[in-house]
């Protein structure tokens, strides 16, 4: 491995951890943090957790899960060529969904709704209250005891939370363990959240055209994959479709990586950093795409806006599933004695503030398919407890 730029996150110099523990001999801090994330109840769940496609809907589409490991891997990759932290970057990568609702953003727009009296969700602030309350392993400590760095880069890698932006459980954390908000992240967070951009437009594209909502034909004339498709032609005149899919799309990343590292660095010799603190306090992001690049991504949102989220399939998928949560909400804040064991045990009377923090983590941390039984358990009479 190269030797870290000045202005990387050195984990020799982290910030720690809340709860201190005992350095490891064989891993950094870093290190360490992206195992806990990985071998987590929260990371597991993702494979069952929606992205687009509900995950009985076909074995092919992206689930939370493995989008979270294409994300990890641009990261990674990303990190590497900017002389940053892997391992961190890793770590952020991999636990940026962790806090996730069931049903993809259906579920978080009705979890949303739903708690719009009580301060709302916020998938993100989901997160931190997963790695720092829910998950609970450790003799010593509840949550995952993870570096001040990767919390930081967890609450904002889509930049500082100033004033009313930091959701209600990130700005109660960062009054008890200061993750300075009002700052910008490492570098190492900042790969992390363009490293989720870059992979959830090229594999949502793939998913469309998997699932025939748009064709090949409709993406000719788009920025980035019409000149791709050119590419592959040219050099391969009767390639087969799925290959031309791949090969078009693997165009897409590189180009899309290749920039960002390209501006990034533009902007790195600009600014010239001498350590991380001076990222943080830049005033503006420093890992970015060129103003061309970013118009193109632009496009190709508005494009999956169009033919891919607004589908009236996916559409139809998103009504069913925000019915679901909704109900489920209102049936356990009605009757909180219908929880579980162990989270009735965290709940208290009907509407009390810490029976609706209980039933929100309950219903946030459902896969899918527990949520849809869940749903039969609580409303169908013929169905089994």
């Amino acid at each position: 491995m190269c030797q870290r730029a000045s202005y990387a996150c050195q984990p020799e110099n982290s910030r720690g951890r809340r709860h201190a523990e005992a350095p490891s001999r064989l891993r950094s801090p870093f290190q360490r943090d992206r195992d806990r994330i990985v071998h987590s109840t929260a990371f597991r769940r993702l494979e069952y957790k929606t992205q687009v496609f509900v995950n009985h809907e076909g074995d092919h589409f992206r689930t939370r899960l493995t989008h979270t490991l294409e994300v990890a891997q641009i990261a990674r990759t990303a990190a590497r060529v900017l002389r940053l932290d892997e391992d961190l970057a890793e770590a952020v990568a991999l636990a940026h969904d962790l806090g996730h609702s069931p049903f993809g953003h259906a579920g978080e727009l009705a979890l949303d709704a739903v708690l719009a009296e009580f301060g709302g969700f916020d998938h993100n602030a989901q997160t931190l209250r997963v790695v720092t309350h829910l998950e609970r392993r450790y003799a010593s400590f509840d949550g995952l005891n993870l570096t001040w760095e990767t919390l930081e880069g967890v609450v904002k890698h889509n930049g500082p939370l100033i004033g009313d932006r930091a959701p209600p459980y990130v700005a109660a954390y960062s009054a008890d363990h200061d993750l300075a908000l009002e700052s910008y992240p490492s570098a190492e967070a900042q790969i992390a959240a363009h490293a989720d951009d870059i992979a959830y437009i090229s594999h949502d594209l793939d998913d469309g055209l998997r699932a025939r909502m748009f064709l090949l034909d409709d993406l000719r004339d788009l920025p980035l994959v019409g000149p791709s498709i050119r590419a592959v032609t040219g050099l391969h005149p009767d390639v087969e479709v799925p290959r031309l899919v791949h090969e078009t799309l693997r165009r897409v990343i590189d180009a899309m990586v290749a920039d960002l590292v390209e501006e990034t660095e533009r902007r790195l010799a600009e600014l010239g950093p001498a350590s991380v603190d001076d990222i943080r306090a830049s005033g503006a992001s420093v890992v970015a795409f060129s103003a061309p690049i970013a118009d193109a991504i632009a496009q190709l949102r508005h494009f999956l806006h169009a033919h891919m989220y607004s589908h009236y399939k996916v559409r139809r998928m998103s009504l069913k599933a925000q019915r679901i949560v909704e109900e489920l909400f209102d049936g356990l804040l009605r009757e909180p004695d219908c929880l579980p064991p162990a989270w009735r045990a965290r709940a208290g009377a009907p509407g009390a503030p810490r029976t609706v923090e209980a039933i929100a983590d309950y219903i946030a941390g459902m896969t899918d398919r527990y949520a849809l039984d869940e749903h039969d358990r609580l409303f169908n009479l013929t169905a089994r407890y």
